[in-house]
Order: C-alpha cells, then sequence, then structure tokens
C-alpha cells in the first residue's frame, strides 16, 4: 500500500528572484493534488487529504498508467484554448474537462524517489507522463525567475513557483517559495465564487 505523502506547500515571498539553484515554473490556478496510482485505480487526494471524488473521468484515465504504481504531485486544472488555467471553468465542470498538471514525481514501482534531487525526480516524470492523455508535464525555466514573473505578470497569470533544483521532497526547511500576481483578474470574486458553490451544495 502506497504512504500517504503531505504535499510541499510553498512558501510566499514578495518578490521573483534570479539564483544558479533554482527552477521556476508557472503557478497554474487549480486544485492541488497528489495523485496516488496503484493496482489499476487512482486517487486523487487534496493537501487536507481529502479525496476528490468528482473527477471520475480523469481518475480513470490515469489509472491507465503503465506501471506497478506511482505518487505524483500536480494541480487539477481546466484550460482554455490558449492553455491558460481556468479556475471558474473547473468549478463549474468538475466531471469534465479537467487535466492533472504534473510537477513532480514523489514514488515509483515501489520505490521512493523523494530522497533525489529535484531534477532527477523531474526528469523521471517527464519520460512517464509526457504526451499521455489527461495528463500535462510542467516545463520549467533554469535560474531566471524575474523574467518569467514579468510575463506571468502581463499575461495575466496567478504567479510562479521557485524550486531548488538540487532538493529533496522535504517540507522543512523551505525549498519551494512562491510569488503571486496581485493584479491576477481571476481572484476576484474569488469567496463570493466558493460561498455561492457551497450554498449550492
Amino acid at each position: 500500500m502506497l504512504p500517504r505523502i503531505q504535499p510541499i506547500n510553498p512558501q510566499r515571498i514578495a518578490a521573483p528572484f534570479d539564483h544558479d539553484n533554482f527552477v521556476f515554473e508557472l503557478k497554474h490556478d487549480g486544485f492541488r493534488a497528489v495523485a496516488y496510482i496503484e493496482d489499476g485505480a487512482c486517487q486523487l487526494v487534496s493537501r487536507k487529504q481529502i479525496q476528490y471524488k468528482s473527477f471520475a473521468l480523469l481518475t480513470s484515465v490515469m489509472a491507465r498508467l503503465p506501471v506497478q504504481n506511482a505518487i505524483m504531485d500536480g494541480e487539477i486544472v481546466c484550460l482554455d484554448s490558449n492553455g491558460r488555467s481556468q479556475f471558474r471553468q473547473l468549478m463549474r465542470r468538475l466531471k469534465a474537462e479537467a487535466v492533472f498538471y504534473a510537477f513532480d514525481l514523489l514514488w515509483l514501482d515501489g520505490a521512493d524517489l523523494r530522497g533525489l534531487t529535484f531534477l532527477e525526480r523531474k526528469k523521471q516524470l517527464r519520460k512517464l507522463v509526457r504526451n499521455r492523455a489527461g495528463y500535462l508535464y510542467a516545463e520549467h525555466v533554469p535560474n531566471n525567475g524575474k523574467d518569467l514573473y514579468s510575463v506571468i505578470c502581463r499575461e495575466d497569470l496567478e504567479g510562479i513557483v521557485a524550486k531548488h533544483k538540487l532538493a529533496p521532497y522535504v517540507t522543512t526547511p523551505a525549498t519551494w517559495f512562491k510569488v503571486l500576481n496581485p493584479d491576477y483578474s481571476q481572484k476576484r470574486g474569488r469567496r463570493e465564487m466558493f460561498d455561492a458553490f457551497r450554498e449550492r451544495r
């Protein structure tokens, strides 16, 4: 049976930075999830260890990954025609059109990969999920966080995440950092949207 893993919660910082020991990824606007694949089944579990049960189509696709077992860290998202995360679309269409943006591989075929460096884990992740239905591989930019942040702000995206390329998968000390776009338009009205969703539920 696969171990339950507490996903890394990136530490929020005020400003982007450049650093040779870090790589930088787009912060996708969706539901953070750890994917557990074992015995031909897939479970998507939240940071609070609650299983997502509204993505039956996505989990059925992910369950067909040709592995004995695997654990991946990622984000459940819905994308528009330009490949941008659309959170409202995700809330409205929980049962369809969702994909899993995979950005880390923690376990594969009985082997615990958390002690490997981040780049070593991502190398194996790319081989595993690239071009597979239901999955997207989270690309990264080496060294230049400031330039990537400028782009995401210009394109009205949520933010970036900086990850130490040589670090193992540990929750402490902090090795992942997030910088959010303060002008991100999809954050407006988010609280009211959640309140309305809870009332419908």
